[in-house]
């Protein structure tokens, strides 16, 4: 059992003024996130995490706060421009939102430049990476750099004057921007904005001994005395004079805008999907600006000439005195420093799989269930690969939402169709941030002769599903793929997901009719053990929780729940307040948005809710109901929020393996449930507070990570 790391610089989180009156019965899902990611920021304050870790932590705050402006404060943004008059399930309009989400991330912006002003920085430089500025740099040193500028950065710079024939070039969403001020021999004033290129590496590092510049970023030679490391912008903003020969630099400062990136595709109107995301992508970068962030020691009158510019208003305007663009420090956080990380984790195989080449004969005997990072995320690709290859294998159905870069999956399902399977690959072109990779993929699938789908009008398949069909002695059988995450080999080495391999003909049955729903015409009001979004989902998890008040009612002991990254469905957490009126006991686990108000007298008095924020990103769905001692368990893709139950194709699948599922629910969801090393409690009045180990701690990622045993039984699967 890991040792609690817990200190007294990891404090409760204050949360005030979250609610519009006393009777509102949710938590603000804009808000609420916003507290998801004050744990990340306190994760990156946590002494007891090493130090690159903490690193990370702290770049993906930026990172998740950049989004979330980009796609959530754009949303009120927009509503509040148009005079939308909608208010949020807690009763809050769009401008109070907007008002309360300034005034909790101007406090958060704040804690950040000062954990990394007062803490990281100089722990880093302590520990051989030192941030400095150029007064710091040695002669030597200062002459590398320059000949690094002259060789490598100047010829790729851009300069752009301002004047009256010459406006204000557009400035591409989250790109970091120099805005400079001039004078000619005539004291006459100028203005110039120069783009900090996005190809060229962010930090550039010194080896102090040899003053010799050294340009790998990401495994800079380290002398015994360690590292110089200095900013891409300060090496640029040094070196001004060069841009503007016969000019005089009088003042520059770094800016950034952020713009609406949740622009919708009017796909009815759209005559090429493909077109129309790729058109998309574009139009993104230059969206209506939502926030400018400029620095804390900006001059006054180019802040000023910045505001107009851009149009914003005040509200629109964040100053920062921490690092912008913090988000790149996740370059420094994958540095090569073993001492500075968590200690290296190897994901396993399950020992049932090592026991015969053949999926087909093992998935005969026993289905196979997967927990990402933990168990290694090769088998599912070593599925379809062997799929590709079986000259039984008559055809293979895949979805595709997030697979990032790496091309092993992409190679099977081509390697399937020149060995002439009949495959179909339903790529979701719409999902956010990854829509070229998705269109490139497409388009390498579609000249390989594959039959590629790009969904449904008005809805993103968010489903993660593989269906093989295989040629056998009593005829065509079934072998499917459901997981929790993406066919993604990378993510899945930091976010916890599940995989369920099965050979279940009913199962199967199921995913054979949803791929026909996802690429053709068929309607399927309901499946035989599938819960699928937007049919099935909400009513089916309603119902089961119904069914548990009527139990408990006549037996007592009613006992729910749920593992989730989000929960904010008003239909589903009433329910959910109903069967805690009732006395079910219901305890949940919700990494991100809870909008649900836990443990209130007369509303939810029973109801618990933790969130785990560690070394792994979790990212799994579990549904678990008593039943009365007939317990289901459910895993899958889907959150429980309204744009998963009502615009996604999602689902939700049963564990009918009794051992199986019981092992699940007692070794992996109850473990989570009672972590108090890693989670943080919810308290009825919208505030976190870190739980406090009683007794022995338990670190759930540690446990998993530690496990010797597989999740695997080696029982014939029932069909």
């Amino acid at each position: 059992m890991a040792e609690n790391k817990r200190t007294t610089g990891r404090q409760p989180t204050v949360v005030d003024d979250r609610q519009s009156g006393s009777g509102a019965i949710f938590f603000n899902r804009e808000l609420n996130w916003l507290e998801f990611n004050r744990k990340v920021l306190l994760e990156a304050s946590d002494a007891a995490n090493p130090l690159l870790e903490r690193v990370k932590f702290l770049s993906i705050f930026y990172n998740n706060l950049e989004e979330f402006f980009m796609v959530r404060v754009a949303g009120l943004t927009r509503q509040r421009k148009l005079g939308v008059g909608q208010v949020s399930p807690d009763g809050l309009s769009a401008t109070e939102q907007l008002v309360r989400v300034r005034r909790v991330v101007m406090g958060l912006f704040q804690e950040a430049g000062e954990l990394w002003k007062k803490q990281l920085k100089p722990e880093l430089f302590s520990n051989g990476l030192k941030f400095i500025g150029y007064q710091n740099l040695s002669r030597t040193e200062k002459n590398a750099l320059t000949d690094y500028f002259q060789k490598d950065v100047f010829p790729i710079l851009t300069p752009q004057a301002l004047d009256k024939g010459r406006p204000f070039p557009q400035v591409s969403s989250g790109s970091l921007n120099l805005f400079i001020e001039l004078t000619d021999e005539a004291a006459k004033l100028y203005q110039a904005r120069l783009k900090i290129p996005d190809n060229l590496p962010k930090f550039i590092c010194l080896p102090v001994e040899h003053g010799n510049l050294t340009r790998q970023t990401i495994r800079p030679k380290f002398s015994s005395l360690g590292v110089k490391i200095l900013p891409l912008d300060i090496l640029i903003g040094h070196h001004l004079k060069d841009l503007f020969p016969g000019y005089e630099v009088t003042a520059h400062t770094l800016f950034r805008i952020t713009r609406n990136t949740d622009i919708e595709i009017e796909e009815d109107e759209a005559d090429d999907l493909l077109v129309a995301v790729r058109d998309l992508v574009y139009q993104r970068r230059f969206g209506e600006v939502v926030k400018l962030e400029t620095m804390a020691d900006a001059p006054f009158r180019l802040v000023e000439q910045l505001v107009k510019s851009f149009d914003v208003e005040n509200w629109q305007h964040y100053v920062i005195k921490g690092r912008m663009g913090g988000e790149n420090l996740d370059i420094i956080s994958g540095l090569d420093m073993p001492k500075l990380r968590f200690p290296t984790f190897r994901s396993k195989t399950p020992k049932v799989l090592k026991k015969s080449k053949s999926f087909f004969r093992i998935l005969r005997k026993t289905d196979v269930f997967l927990y990402h990072p933990y168990d290694s995320f090769s088998p599912v690709l070593d599925f379809i690969g062997q799929a590709a290859k079986d000259p039984k294998v008559k055809a293979i159905k895949q979805t595709l939402y997030r697979t990032g870069d790496d091309s092993t999956l992409i190679n099977a399902l081509i390697e399937a169709r020149r060995a002439d399977k009949q495959v179909t690959a339903v790529v979701e072109l719409k999902a956010r941030f990854d829509e070229m990779r998705n269109i490139n993929w497409a388009k390498a699938l579609e000249d390989a002769g594959i039959n590629v789908v790009y969904g449904l009008v008005g809805m993103k398949i968010h489903a993660k599903l593989c269906l093989v069909i295989r040629q056998e002695e009593e005829g065509l059988k079934t072998y499917v793929h459901l997981g929790t995450g993406n066919y993604n080999p990378i993510t899945a080495r930091v976010y916890t997901d599940m995989g369920l391999l099965t050979a279940n003909q009913s199962i199967g049955r199921d995913v054979v009719h949803l791929f026909n729903v996802m690429t053709g015409l068929a309607k399927i009001k309901n499946y035989e053990n599938l819960l699928v979004s937007p049919n099935t989902t909400r009513t089916e998890i309603i119902a089961k929780i119904d069914r548990e008040i009527e139990i408990h009612k006549a037996q007592g002991a009613g006992f729910m729940a749920m593992k989730v990254k989000q929960l904010s469905d008003p239909e589903i957490i009433k329910a959910l307040y109903r069967a805690s009126q009732a006395g079910v006991l219901i305890r949940l686990q919700v990494r991100g948005v809870c909008c649900l108000k836990p443990g209130v007298k007369d509303l939810s008095p029973t109801i618990s809710v933790t969130s785990i924020v560690g070394r792994f990103l979790e990212h799994a769905r579990i549904l678990y109901f008593q039943n009365n001692g007939q317990a289901e368990v459910y895993i899958g893709s889907a959150d429980l929020m309204p744009r998963n139950l009502d615009r996604r194709i999602e689902v939700m699948a049963p564990i009918l393996n009794p051992e199986l599922k019981t092992m699940i629910f007692q070794e992996i969801l109850m473990t989570h449930l009672d972590d108090n090393h890693n989670a943080y409690f919810l308290r009825p009045d919208g505030t976190y507070e870190v739980v406090a180990a009683k007794g022995e701690v338990v670190d759930s990622q540690a446990i998993m990570t530690q496990r010797t045993r597989d999740f695997q039984i080696l029982e014939k699967v029932d069909n």
